[in-house]
């Protein structure tokens, strides 16, 4: 289950930062309201991974109350990346609701 779920945070993290420009704090809010709440200590070698395999950039933006901070967003690659993974989420679940219907009688066909 742990290898599942470590997939599905992958999933996550990269909807959270398409969706826009976002910084650590922000991914862990919107990641708490969630079964994949994480903690930080999870979170930024994910963002590393992500950076190694060019899916994921940041850039430093100031701030008003504290040092500058890390805002992360997709590259074309991790868009591209994104997308892929929403198709095949899509014909997973269909698949699943599928296989949760009646089986079709094999003298019917």
């Amino acid at each position: 289950m742990s290898s599942l779920r470590k997939g599905l945070l992958e999933f996550l993290v990269l909807k959270i930062v398409g969706a826009n420009s976002v910084y650590v704090p922000d991914i862990l809010r919107r990641l708490a309201i969630t079964e994949f709440a994480t903690q930080e200590g999870t979170l930024y070698p994910l963002l590393s991974k992500l950076r190694r395999e060019a899916l994921v950039q940041y850039e430093w933006q100031e701030s008003d109350v504290g040092p500058p901070r890390k805002y992360y967003r997709l590259t074309a690659a991790g868009q591209a990346r994104l997308t892929a993974l929403n198709d095949y989420w899509h014909r997973l679940n269909q698949t699943i609701s599928d296989l949760g219907q009646a089986p079709c009688n094999a003298s019917s066909l």
